[in-house]
């Protein structure tokens, strides 16, 4: 078996990078950045992130895990000092593979038939760079509403106790296959008005965000940061692709939101 690690790059990340590396080719696996099976992320959840779209192109066989080296992360959930258990876990192959749904992002322009496709494991932004956002949000091709305000947020599952659950977004279990949909500070008066709510989308939904003022929009794509100038349209829906994780022991999902917001103490 093939594996690979991604580090933050702090010296305890790169400590135990190295730990990880020999301890595994010891046990006679692969070290592989081309073409691993298992990718250990050291660091964080954004480190995962980084480990996610570095491998976008190859999810059908790489599974993830990931161990902290800072707070407790939804995505990096190792200790350190667990490091030799995960190891001798890995190298048993004593773990079951489980998938979680993924946001597509398609981006229309006015000038081109080639979209530009993106994958979200957390979620995609979209902010007007100068003045107020005003989108036509359009679900499975009905117009459901004309937003005014900062920005527009879609957020997967597993990417709901992120920025969504910032934006006053509602937290989902990552098993579900569904999208959420969340605004940034909506302007509602008597003249404007937005459902004010986010909305839980199926994965037989689509959404469709079209610009009604200027083309030019700020996109995020988890970490990315992206300029799109002469946008025709934004599609979002859940993807045929899914991220896979490598679960080595039972860690109930709500325990986790419970530690992480709550109380990490009991």
């Amino acid at each position: 078996m093939k594996f690979y690690v991604q580090s933050r790059t702090d010296e305890l990340s790169n400590q135990l990078m190295e730990t990880a590396k020999n301890y595994l080719e010891d046990f006679g696996m692969e070290w592989s950045e081309e073409e691993p099976d298992v990718v250990l992320s050291i660091g964080g959840d954004g480190t995962l992130l980084h480990a996610f779209h570095k491998y976008r192109g190859q999810l059908d066989r790489v599974a993830f895990v990931g161990i902290h080296t800072g707070h407790l992360g939804f995505y990096a959930d190792w200790k350190p000092i667990e490091m030799e258990k995960l190891v001798l876990s890995i190298a048993k192959k004593e773990y079951e593979v489980i998938e979680y749904p993924l946001l597509e992002s398609t981006i229309h322009y006015m000038h081109s038939d080639e979209p530009a496709v993106y994958l979200a494991l957390n979620e995609s932004t979209v902010k007007s760079p100068d003045v107020t956002l005003v989108m036509d949000v359009f679900l499975n091709d009905s117009h459901f509403e004309r937003f005014r305000g900062d920005g527009l947020c879609m957020s997967t599952p597993s990417g709901s106790t992120a920025y969504n659950k910032a934006l006053g977004g509602a937290i989902i279990h990552p098993s579900l296959q569904a999208m959420q949909l969340t605004e940034m500070a909506s302007i509602n008066n008597r003249v404007f008005r937005t459902v004010g709510s986010s909305l839980v989308l199926p994965s037989h939904h689509r959404c469709v965000l079209k610009p009604v003022k200027a083309p030019d929009f700020m996109v995020t794509i988890d970490h990315l940061h992206l300029l799109h100038k002469d946008v025709k349209s934004i599609e979002y829906r859940v993807a045929k692709e899914k991220v896979r994780f490598a679960r080595f022991r039972p860690f109930p999902f709500w325990r986790r939101v419970h530690d992480s917001f709550i109380d990490n103490e009991k």
